[in-house]
């Protein structure tokens, strides 16, 4: 698959591309170093740039792999898909069947923590152990308004895929680092999302948030939560920005009572992008963490 002319021009983003195909699509990730693999699972609007400090920290020692989803980073932006959570669930599970993961710490974010643990659940005997990041694995608690208007029928397609305000929001209300984001990260974070069909998957993802327990999409979301037991054996661990707007800590509070002996690690003073936020410090958490 031939790579868009500004994926050289991303200094932070010194990796090689592979792809692998899941179904039919060109699914993206990167893949440095060697040893027992941690997966770096992304969510809405960001793409694999986001693990990118992780990647690093960890190529040394394990075989770090971050994704990206079908419609996102440099992965296909196929016209003709729905872009539902069960189809990310899937895809993302044949990544890790087409690979042969095994023995596989996962680390989630945002929408990527239904869908990482979705695929987890489906083939659990290939996964050890979990670090969970500001997200939801459940059916929401609450619809932020930022969100909701999100959603207004045309307005918001306009405003997300015409305009792309969802992704450049975030790039400051997702982070609570003094100045904000630098430009560097800022334009990695945007990059792949250049033009109206680039930027589809952004409103699909939140298109698909559900609101009503008829929708398949929340089903499978309590689905989801239900299977959060099976991960009594497994070592966890929660790693959360409080200041987030978007899974606020009611969130953190629903993973502790659903993963009851789960690690906590609450950073007071990060927002939703945690690991923009405090990158050393949670770098220093999950390194502890996995070694343990």
């Amino acid at each position: 698959m031939q790579l868009p002319k500004w994926r050289s021009q991303i200094a932070e983003y010194p990796f090689e591309s592979h792809f692998v195909d899941v179904g039919g699509y060109q699914m993206h990730y990167i893949d440095e170093g060697q040893g027992r693999p941690i997966l770096m699972v992304h969510g809405n609007p960001t793409w694999s740039f986001y693990y990118r400090h992780l990647v690093s920290a960890f190529a040394g020692t394990n075989r770090a792999l971050a994704v990206d989803h079908i419609g996102c980073g440099l992965s296909e932006k196929p016209r003709d898909l729905a872009y539902t959570l069960e189809q990310r669930i899937e895809h993302l599970a044949r990544l890790v069947r087409e690979l042969d993961l095994r023995d596989i710490s996962l680390l989630v974010h945002d929408w990527g923590g239904a869908i990482g643990l979705g695929a987890a659940l489906t083939d659990l005997d290939r996964y050890r152990d979990f670090v969970i990041f500001n997200t939801g694995a459940f059916p929401p608690p609450f619809f932020p308004l930022r969100i909701r208007a999100c959603r207004i029928p045309l307005l918001g397609k306009i405003a997300l895929q015409g305009f792309n305000l969802f992704a450049k929001a975030a790039i400051s209300q997702a982070t609570e680092q003094p100045g904000g984001l630098t430009e560097p990260v800022k334009t990695g974070l945007l990059a792949p999302y250049d033009n109206w069909a680039n930027r589809r998957a952004i409103y699909e993802f939140v298109k698909d948030i559900p609101t009503r327990e008829n929708q398949a999409t929340w089903k499978k979301l309590a689905s989801i939560e239900s299977g959060l037991a099976r991960l009594h054996d497994r070592p966890v661990k929660l790693i959360w920005g409080m200041k987030d707007w978007c899974f606020r800590p009611e969130c953190l509070v629903k993973f502790r009572e659903l993963i009851p002996h789960a690690e906590v690690c609450e950073f007071s003073d990060a927002g939703h992008y945690v690991i923009e936020d405090k990158t050393e410090s949670v770098i220093e958490e999950v390194k502890n963490f996995l070694a343990g």
